[in-house]
């Protein structure tokens, strides 16, 4: 007997974007470097699926669900999670904790049990294992279901074929079926009522009514179409600027190595590391060819080499700090730039959670994007804020003496 492929709306949606990525992806298994964005929508639809458990009959307390998800945030690192460094995870976590309290203050009023939450389905049709996450499910009544999508992202915008997806999957289910017959006994057919994207950073739910079953047909033979060349080993690459920018197996690519991927595959590649990007690249052929670049990708390209310099300029510095320490020196010259070390301080913030108490408290919130290192060394040297202000604050971090490097031309 063939196995049902295992499908799913972001298999499709690798797929569409490059063949040759889900191939890395799903048919040798080499893991995608982690994505901060992901692991951020990943804590936020955890402490909504806290809040809306249907199990519990009470609804938790906006400090609860605040708790929960400090827990959920803290049980990795901020390498784990993807964030750049830990100031960055910190703005993360800082927007996650506004998201909950403007979602407390406009909706826990009307907090309701939904039918289901972040239920996991797998229906088997077509020759296809079809695997969908409905973050929310609400009964409507008379077989009427709606299906509430959170979104985390920088913008929300119509995805039809998510919406599709969706939709095929409810009314086809026999386990979301049997769901609605639980609490409806009379209901003979499921069908999707109402479709909405929840954008949790603005508050903003966008409704779409059902998709007419000839929308679904033609997209549904788009699906199984995309299952087919999968069947058939089709996994042609299809480069372009920005995608290849982007993409995690890049230096892994026949279109950048000039040869097929033959590295390790399946579960052996689940500790690979990724070598180091060949010197030379293929010269595109005439399939493939290069395109001149845009301002916007010129602009792309200034930014990454910018962000090398700065990279180069940060291990330079401390490598330098390093050799004045080390020589006890305070100033030293080179053949057109003098450099000279002058104290700083840095600051280390104790307890995040605390530390965003007291800034609401002291009415400071609103003075700082999110309570990191840079934003609180701020506060305490700005003159609007009160030396009791500031005392209360500096119980909340430390700071420790340091040294920075200026560095001038020579005269």
């Amino acid at each position: 007997m063939v196995k049902n492929l295992s499908f799913s709306y972001s298999k499709m949606g690798m797929y569409k974007e490059c063949p040759q990525k889900y191939k890395f992806r799903y048919v040798h298994m080499l893991p995608e470097k982690p994505k901060y964005y992901f692991a951020f929508g990943s804590a936020m639809h955890a402490v909504m699926e806290f809040i809306y458990n249907p199990a519990k009959t009470v609804f938790p307390t906006l400090q609860e669900a605040l708790a929960f998800f400090e827990s959920e945030w803290n049980k990795t690192s901020f390498e784990q999670k993807g964030y750049a460094s830990v100031e960055k995870e910190l703005e993360g976590y800082a927007e996650g904790r506004r998201i909950l309290e403007t979602y407390y203050a406009q909706n826990s009023a009307t907090f309701t049990h939904p039918l289901s939450v972040e239920m996991k389905s797998t229906l088997e049709l077509d020759g296809l294992s079809l695997i969908s996450i409905l973050d929310r499910m609400d009964y409507l009544g008379d077989g009427q279901i709606k299906i509430l999508d959170y979104k985390t992202g920088k913008t929300v915008q119509r995805e039809p074929d998510q919406l599709y997806m969706y939709q095929k999957v409810v009314e086809n289910s026999p386990t979301i079926k049997a769901l609605v017959q639980a609490k409806d006994p009379k209901v003979k057919e499921v069908r999707v009522g109402e479709l909405s994207f929840y954008h949790l950073p603005t508050m903003t739910e966008l409704k779409f009514e059902r998709a007419p079953d000839k929308e679904i047909f033609e997209f549904w033979q788009g699906v199984l179409q995309i299952a087919g060349n999968i069947r058939a080993g089709k996994f042609d690459p299809t480069p372009g600027e920005n995608q290849c920018r982007w993409c995690d197996y890049r230096n892994l690519c026949p279109v950048f190595t000039g040869k097929e991927y033959d590295g390790p595959s399946g579960w052996a590649a689940r500790n690979f590391k990724r070598e180091a990007a060949p010197q030379t690249v293929a010269v595109p052929t005439e399939k493939q060819p290069s395109p001149e670049k845009s301002e916007q990708e010129q602009l792309s390209d200034k930014i990454d080499r910018l962000g090398e310099l700065a990279e180069e300029q940060q291990r330079l510095e401390k490598e330098i700090i390093a050799l004045f320490q080390k020589n006890k020196f305070e100033r030293h010259f080179g053949k057109n730039f003098k450099a000279e070390l002058v104290p700083a301080e840095q600051i280390t913030i104790a307890d995040t959670v605390k530390t965003v108490e007291l800034l609401a408290k002291l009415g400071l919130l609103a003075k700082v994007s999110a309570p990191t290192k840079t934003t609180i060394a701020r506060l305490l040297t700005d003159k609007t804020v009160s030396a009791q202000d500031k005392a209360q604050l500096q119980t909340l971090v430390q700071v420790l003496k340091t040294w920075r490097l200026n560095v001038e031309k020579s005269e």
